[in-house]
């Protein structure tokens, strides 16, 4: 059975850095890309970034790139969402998901249960 659990959600003012965790199992990273979305109040769910399976290759929304940074760490089974120079407008629920897809296409199987960002201005 396929889990994500993601952590790390938090208050944190603009301008602050904050690091998101989603501890998996139940499949292989050489089997699955991995993905944050987020969704904010009264927002459509998007996309911010995914890590390729296989060679790990990354995928980021214009949103964050330059400010966010996602990572794997095989042996600990967990994926990372650093995020920097944080935004108001990055307030939302963040979700860690398993996309079928090796390259992030965005054939989004799993998602967690979600971790709330709050930015604070």
């Amino acid at each position: 059975e396929v889990q994500l659990v993601e952590s790390g959600g938090a208050l944190v003012p603009a301008g602050g850095s904050l690091m998101l965790s989603c501890a998996t199992s139940g499949f292989s990273y050489d089997d699955y890309a991995v993905g944050w979305f987020r969704q904010a109040p009264g927002k459509e769910r998007e996309g911010v970034a995914c890590i390729s399976s296989g060679h790990g290759d990354t995928y980021y929304a214009d949103s964050a790139k330059g400010r966010f940074t996602i990572s794997r760490d095989k042996a600990k089974n967990t994926v990372y969402l650093q995020m920097n120079r944080l935004k108001p407008e990055d307030t939302a629920v963040y979700y860690c998901t398993t996309d079928k897809n090796p390259d992030c296409g965005g054939d989004i199987e799993h998602w967690g249960q979600g971790a709330l960002v709050t930015v604070s201005s």
